[in-house]
């Protein structure tokens, strides 16, 4: 019998047809650890499974692979569910997986944590990044079920505590798929109008399944974007959500949070009272040590070296007036005694002394002194200077 010929083609097909037709096969469940994992752009996954002595190649299409709840990466061990095939391009089996969930942890809480881990690697959880949240608001936005238990325990408590309570009331989801939709819508339109002092996002409690939509990456980064405070009071008191590590505050249960907010009115008045008494109290206090203070001063010798010191510099300016006093008088009585004695060589000098003797000065109507008698005429008028007094002559 002669041997057939077949294509490499051919056998390919052949052989996963045979993979096909295997039951066992389309319906398989593999554990392992991922390696070599590669999520495409196209949003199809391909990794490869291993155990410790052997490896298969597996590929995830987009479908399947977007309802995966956490991040796959390598060394991680999964569980996969899928159908074992042949590629017939590359003539190699490989597994194509419909469902992966992580070995021995929930797929919910491994993308809890996942998500946890990588938004406090950014920062969203830090302490210097939380608001503020204000003494007595004027009004308090509430982002929660529009009916339920929440929504009436929140308006209870408040209106117990304060009798001036403004709550908006913004209606939203609080389980489900819309659950992050509409509170983010919430925190848009609080933001948006700037209506309200602080922002509670609301919810009782629940399974983790329940609160899952409070763990959701796009409403944590809203959260940390919001300009107005935010209180998360989401579950009970051991329940934790991604709201609650990004809030500005967490409130163990929606009426913790009413609590927090709204503090009772006859606590403010007490507090009030109590602080005016402190401040009574710290200015008499006050008063009382500048008074003590004041009067050790004055017993004290530091009163009186002020005046001490004034009255030496008084002493030292007198001191210095009567010196500057008679150093100026001996100095006039120096320059009167040197004026006498130029005033006496003067006189000594004078034409008048020369009068006193019998001596007369001639002088014509000019002013001139007439020296010779060549400097007269007949008839000039003269005037004679003599020791008391002028005659007025005419020459003949």
């Amino acid at each position: 019998m002669e041997n057939k010929v077949y294509t490499v083609s051919q056998l390919n097909k052949y052989i996963k047809m045979i993979f096909d037709k295997d039951i066992f096969l389309n319906n398989i469940n593999i554990s392992g650890e991922i390696t070599n994992f590669k999520a495409h752009y196209t949003g199809h996954f391909y990794f490869t499974l291993k155990d410790e002595q052997a490896t298969i190649k597996c590929v995830m299409f987009k479908s399947f692979a977007s309802l995966v709840k956490f991040k796959p990466a390598d060394g991680m061990k999964v569980v996969i569910s899928g159908q074992v095939s042949v590629f017939e391009r590359d003539g190699v089996y490989q597994i194509y997986c419909r469902t992966m969930t992580p070995e021995g942890l929930g797929d919910l809480y491994l993308a809890y944590e996942q998500l946890k881990e990588k938004l406090q690697k950014e920062g969203l959880f830090n302490e210097d990044h939380k608001k503020k949240i204000p003494f007595l608001p004027n009004r308090v936005g509430v982002i929660t079920s529009r009916t339920g238990a929440v929504v009436r325990d929140i308006i209870n408590v408040s209106t117990r505590r304060y009798d001036k309570v403004n709550l908006l009331i913004y209606p939203a989801a609080v389980q489900g798929v819309n659950v992050a939709s509409t509170v983010i819508q919430g925190l848009d339109t609080f933001n948006k109008l700037n209506n309200v002092d602080v922002i509670i996002i609301a919810r009782g409690g629940g399974s983790f399944e329940d609160l899952f939509g409070f763990n959701d990456e796009k409403l944590a980064r809203k959260i940390y974007e919001s300009k107005i405070p935010v209180i998360s009071a989401v579950g009970h008191e051991t329940d934790f959500t991604i709201c609650d590590f990004v809030s500005d505050l967490r409130a163990p249960t929606p009426s913790a949070a009413a609590e927090l907010v709204y503090p009772r009115y006859v606590d403010i008045v007490n507090k009030i009272l109590l602080c005016k008494r402190r401040n009574i109290n710290a200015i008499k206090n006050y008063i009382l040590r500048k008074k003590d203070y004041v009067e050790k001063v004055k017993a004290s010798k530091l009163e009186k070296v002020p005046l001490d010191m004034i009255n030496k510099y008084r002493l030292v300016i007198d001191s210095s007036i009567r010196n500057s006093e008679n150093i100026l008088k001996m100095r006039v009585e120096k320059y009167k005694s040197r004026c006498m004695q130029n005033i006496a060589k003067l006189d000594a000098l004078s034409p008048l002394k020369t009068l006193t003797r019998g001596y007369s000065v001639v002088e014509n109507k000019n002013g001139q002194v007439i020296k010779s008698v060549n400097d007269v005429k007949k008839d000039d008028f003269l005037n004679i200077t003599v020791n008391d007094g002028k005659i007025e002559v005419i020459v003949n």
